[in-house]
């Protein structure tokens, strides 16, 4: 039966970042809140070994190809790359934005804790932990502040159009696009630690009704699933 409803509910699952809608504007978008008198900074480019900047290009190549950047040509900002080792051993291109996140003013929105979290799954029968296909990246940038998002690689400057990992507030933002997202069902039915979702079903029975309810506000959100990472039905 699981099966089924899993194949029956395919659009749910991204296979790849092509498969990506983005959450609507009015739903969230990410802002950044830069103090006034701020100074820009612009990193000059740093020197990277051949291997480090050939994966630099390639990453940028991806990022370019499925609308999660777009090239600048006079940006205020600049900011350098990072590789970042990701646990399948794959790298990851972030960005250094120590700078720009010392001029942006911090949201106290509260993140959830994750041992109460733990602590509301006690007396459900069966789980399902979902994860967000690239989840920062389905969230657009609010398009006045792209701009400051800049960052310079041996091939060219480019920002953002969707947020991207290491901005000020952008794990707030994510929290609460959730808990809007889910609503009434958040501590009842769902669970949401940013990108990470947890479906809690009180009797195994009520599994397919879980997720029926679950994938519903996910796909009026435009909220896309790696199936990869998720498991369902953990007993």
């Amino acid at each position: 039966m699981l099966d089924d409803f899993l194949y029956t509910n395919a659009d749910v699952f991204a296979w790849s970042p092509s498969d990506m809608l983005c959450i609507p504007r009015e739903v969230t978008e990410h802002s950044l809140e830069i103090r006034a008198g701020s100074k820009p900074m612009k990193q000059r480019l740093r020197r990277f070994d051949e291997e480090k900047r050939k994966i630099n290009g390639e990453e940028v190549h991806k990022l370019l190809t499925v609308g999660f950047i777009k090239e600048v040509h006079h940006p205020e900002w600049l900011a350098n790359p990072m590789l970042v080792k990701k646990k399948n051993g794959k790298m990851r291109l972030c960005v250094d934005y120590t700078s720009l996140n010392k001029a942006c003013l911090k949201v106290p929105f509260p993140l959830l804790r994750i041992d109460q979290i733990v602590d509301s799954t006690t007396g459900c029968e069966t789980l399902s932990l979902l994860d967000a296909y690239s989840g920062y990246h389905q969230i657009k940038m609010k398009e006045s502040v792209q701009l400051a998002t800049s960052f310079i690689t041996p091939f060219g400057m480019y920002c953002y159009v969707t947020m991207p990992f290491g901005l000020r507030n952008a794990r707030a933002t994510y929290q609460r696009c959730m808990l809007h997202v889910f609503g009434e069902h958040v501590g009842s039915t769902v669970e949401a630690y940013i990108d990470d979702i947890i479906i809690k079903s009180k009797m195994q029975g009520d599994l397919i009704q879980d997720l029926e309810i679950t994938f519903g506000c996910l796909r009026t959100n435009n909220i896309k699933l790696n199936l990869e990472k998720c498991v369902f039905g953990v007993c």
